[in-house]
């Protein structure tokens, strides 16, 4: 590799990392590219707004097109086919079980009383009898959601004032004490490790901390491709100082190499295995959750794309909309759409549509047009209806 290279050859490197490397998207989708596109990953985020599809489903839609998530379910919640279980680690996310070893260090902090959230933090110390009793109770009589536990009513100050019960519960999963045994209507169910992770992945040796933050930061650079200090320690989320000093050793060792990208001036890493691609890329709607834009700054500097969510700005506020998704085609996010699935009614709604500028729109709405009916029939929807709003909606309603 070089030691300086330009912005689209780093966009490429990133794009081909992250599994948009020009592949068909038409053919059946089997259990061994589901589960290679989960490894290259590394995890899967999950998030409960449910507008269009769980977010978790839609990364391998995005890079291998019409799968069934049934399969993906049968390995993320059944406990004889369990290849994926469910913890802290960019956020909430679907994690493969050989990467077990690597998120204990979370669990020990947090047992330890030195955890990610302070307010868990305070409640297992004000809390403690009671959520040992509560981990008896499910040792003794199996699984249970937070809402079977007393006091488990809904708290104070909305969403994120979690009951007694709920904050029990989501203690417990934060010292891995408990994990998700399944969900029930997106409630998690939990059980203790040993009825829900295969006794021979609980039994893999913990790496010390020094060992397991290298091996992170190994695996945030083959995801990423190419990837500021920030980046590398975003992807798992790592503290701070840990994560400068496993990047100067795997520096030193030679598995991460600095590189520049000209114009850019953030010092950049490559893992030592990354080879400069050819071509990447693809035609995708991409989840707000997806690791290719998740981190907002990154998605601007490589692809010249500013993107906010907007769930939760006041509607008379949003620019964009409710629940919106960027639109790659070719190696450029090129536009965008807000989305709902309209599961009643069997309809996937397209509320607004727009490009960017300096792209063709035509050319853009063609490619959108396509990838909405690849969605819709994913999702079992018979119809998709095309609103007015946006720059790119009559362009694209000229395809339906």
């Amino acid at each position: 590799m070089k030691s300086s290279i330009t912005p689209c050859e780093a966009r490429r490197i990133a794009l081909h990392a992250q599994g948009f490397q020009n592949q068909s998207r038409d053919k059946r989708v089997t259990w061994g590219q589901m589960a290679a596109a989960l490894r290259d990953l590394h995890l899967l985020q999950i998030d409960s707004v449910n507008v269009l599809v769980r977010s978790h489903y839609l990364p391998l839609f995005s890079r291998l097109g019409d799968y069934d998530r049934a399969a993906l379910d049968k390995r993320t919640l059944e406990a004889s086919n369990r290849q994926v279980f469910e913890c802290w680690s960019h956020e909430a996310s679907l994690v493969p079980l050989d990467l077990h070893p690597l998120m204990r260090w979370r669990m020990n902090r947090a047992r330890a009383g030195n955890g990610i959230y302070k307010s868990m933090d305070r409640f297992a110390k004000d809390e403690k009898a009671f959520l040992k009793k509560t981990l008896e109770h499910i040792r003794k009589t199996g699984p249970l959601g937070a809402s079977a536990i007393p006091g488990s009513g809904k708290g104070e100050g909305g969403w994120w004032g979690w009951s007694k019960g709920k904050m029990t519960m989501e203690t417990l999963f934060d010292h891995g004490l408990v994990t998700t045994a399944r969900r029930d209507k997106f409630e998690r169910i939990y059980d203790v490790p040993e009825r829900v992770i295969p006794a021979e992945v609980l039994n893999l040796p913990t790496p010390n901390e020094p060992e397991t933050f290298q091996h992170l930061i190994i695996r945030s650079a083959q995801a990423l491709g190419i990837a500021t200090e920030f980046d590398l320690r975003d992807y798992f989320r790592l503290p701070i100082a840990e994560t400068k000093t496993a990047i100067a050793e795997c520096v030193e060792n030679g598995e991460l190499l600095p590189i520049n990208v000209d114009g850019w001036s953030k010092p950049y890493y490559i893992h030592a295995a990354t080879k400069l691609p050819r071509k990447a890329g693809g035609t995708a709607l991409l989840s707000p959750f997806d690791p290719l834009c998740w981190e907002r700054d990154r998605t601007e500097r490589i692809f010249n794309f500013h993107y906010r969510i907007e769930i939760y700005t006041p509607a008379e506020k949003r620019k964009f909309g409710y629940y919106v998704l960027p639109f790659l085609n070719g190696e450029d996010l090129c536009g965008r759409v807000c989305l709902k699935a309209d599961r009643e009614a069997g309809i996937l709604r397209a509320n607004a549509l727009y490009h960017e500028d300096m792209v063709d729109p035509e050319e853009t709405a063609e490619a959108m047009a396509a990838e909405l009916k690849r969605m819709a029939g994913w999702l079992g929807l018979a119809n998709i209806e095309i609103k007015k709003s946006g720059n790119l909606a009559a362009a694209v309603a000229k395809h339906f």
